[in-house]
């Protein structure tokens, strides 16, 4: 399936042909990739695609704009770049009123979503009508956290992602984004990938981490403010121990002139990356079904017994020589 290309007004123009085509979208903490390119020969750019021209393949969220054109007689191509819709959420951030610490927001999922992104990107971006018959309450956002991030792990805190397609529109209209509330679906028992399947499939249990975290802050010698955090057999971090002796795993977090509150947060941040984990490596091609960004999945690998439940984080969509590749990436890897 071709992707269509527009001019800078939305103004449909003809499918991309003859091209490399990657677009990357999806994003977690660790990554954040959310672009596209377009890798044509010297001799099969025709220029039609602009700075600001709009490309996707329709009912899909791949898609994007154009803000890079770069070219190189040597390798004889001309290439198009740009962000992908979550990469232009990813561009946008949700600030806290004035004389607020937070933004905070209360109702229906699929009307919050609407607000936001239609404010941000007035007539490109829409969001969906159907009640999904969930709310929030005083929803707190992270500080200055993208709009992308924000709804994100909103949706995510009731068991919601989003679903992202291009809607394209009739003649001679240029078409819209819509961003809508889906539920999470577990596929981990529908679809459990193997190491009996062609699947490339990687898991690291580390549990050499550390277990006590001794935070330095603000203040000299006796004087300084001393924070320790503690995991717990279910990896909570606290401040009360529960390793010791040979068990126990100590490292210091030093954060000289931090207060308290700073001092805190940024500890139990350096913890999280120095405790026991499990890290997963998935990469998966073609997926049956209607598995997306945010739901989940399931991999075994038989002969050490190990087993695995993630999020798919990314999703990337090549198109060359004719032929189609989806890979997809779990939450977290990179």
């Amino acid at each position: 399936m071709e992707p269509i290309y527009t001019d800078p007004k939305g103004k449909e123009l003809g499918c991309v042909m003859d091209a490399d085509i990657d677009f990357e979208v999806g994003s977690d903490e660790k990554n954040s990739v959310n672009d596209f390119e377009i890798k044509f020969s010297r001799s099969g750019w025709n220029g039609q695609i602009e700075f600001e021209s709009m490309v996707y393949v329709p009912d899909t969220e791949y898609g994007g704009i154009v803000r890079e054109i770069s070219t190189s007689t040597k390798a004889d191509s001309i290439t198009a770049k740009g962000f992908t819709w979550r990469g232009l959420m990813a561009k946008k951030i949700i600030k806290p009123e004035s004389g607020q610490d937070y933004a905070m927001v209360s109702g229906e999922l699929n009307a919050i979503i609407r607000q936001k992104v239609q404010e941000a990107f007035p007539g490109l971006f829409t969001g969906a009508d159907e009640d999904t018959g969930v709310k929030v309450t005083n929803y707190q956002f992270a500080r200055y956290c993208t709009l992308h991030d924000g709804l994100r792990k909103m949706l995510q805190s009731v068991g919601y992602r989003m679903e992202i397609k291009f809607i394209q529109a009739k003649k001679e209209n240029a078409g819209h984004v819509q961003v809508r509330a889906v539920p999470i679906t577990d596929y981990s028992s529908e679809y459990e990938y193997s190491s009996d399947s062609d699947i490339d499939f990687k898991v690291n249990i580390c549990r050499k981490g550390v277990n006590h975290l001794v935070c330095l802050g603000k203040g000299e010698l006796k004087d300084r403010m001393v924070i320790h955090l503690y995991v717990d057999s279910a990896g909570n971090i606290g401040q009360t121990q529960y390793y010791k002796g040979i068990d126990e795993v100590e490292a210091v977090y030093d954060s000289s002139g931090a207060e308290q509150d700073d001092l805190l947060k940024g500890g139990k941040d350096k913890l999280y990356e120095l405790m026991n984990k499990t890290e997963y490596d998935m990469t998966m091609e073609k997926i049956e079904g209607n598995v997306d960004i945010g739901d989940i999945v399931g991999g075994r690998d038989y002969l050490t017994g190990v087993i695995m439940k993630k999020p798919i984080g990314r999703k990337i969509w090549k198109l060359s020589g004719g032929k189609e590749k989806i890979e997809y990436k779990l939450e977290g890897e990179s």
